[in-house]
């Protein structure tokens, strides 16, 4: 299901543990159900523009399947009567490891469907969240 001229798309990660979820018309939270690179000693201080985090959050099983929904769920409000657009936030812990990567997954996705789509990483920046 592809439109004509797709409306444009932004796609947002960030960090619930720095503040709140950004409007959105859709949210994924990624803090509970999929695995944090973040665990592991090695990683922790690494980001999503790491090799080693996008392999890790990118193998974790169910991330396909919820980037091939998401897709999907873009193109169904792409589709709709007064479709403008669309803000799809991905949300995580710290914002540095799962929610950046599936962010730029679902980007990559996206734009081989042909929408123009724009990525914040809005968390990406600010210091590991200690636990």
């Amino acid at each position: 299901m592809t439109t004509a001229n797709p409306a444009p798309v932004r796609v947002v990660s960030f960090g619930y543990g720095h503040g709140d979820a950004p409007a959105a018309h859709l949210t994924l939270d990624l803090s509970r159900h999929f695995r944090d690179p973040h665990v592991r000693p090695e990683m922790r201080e690494l980001t999503a523009v790491h090799r080693a985090v996008r392999r890790t959050v990118l193998r974790t099983p169910g991330i396909k399947a919820l980037l091939t929904a998401t897709v999907r769920a873009v193109q169904a409000f792409d589709a709709g009567p007064s479709a403008q657009g669309t803000v799809v936030a991905v949300g995580c812990v710290g914002g540095r490891h799962r929610s950046a990567v599936t962010a730029d997954a679902l980007a990559r996705r996206l734009r081989r469907r042909g929408h123009h789509v724009t990525v914040e990483h809005r968390d990406l920046h600010r210091p590991v969240i200690k636990r």
